[in-house]
């Protein structure tokens, strides 16, 4: 049980410390520049709504 609890800790603490990492090396996502879900990677522009007028 000793064995499980320290590989749990050090499991979380690794994607703490991952998570930090990321969050202080990666530039700011603008999201009104992303595609609609539905839509990334399809090549398609999107098509009716509110997102059209982008």
């Amino acid at each position: 049980m000793r064995v499980r609890n320290l590989t749990l800790l050090v499991f979380w603490l690794g994607l703490a410390l991952f998570f930090s990492w990321d969050w202080l090396h990666s530039k700011p996502v603008n999201h009104r520049l992303e595609p609609p879900l539905f839509a990334a990677g399809s090549g398609q522009a999107p098509t009716g709504g509110h997102c059209s007028a982008f």
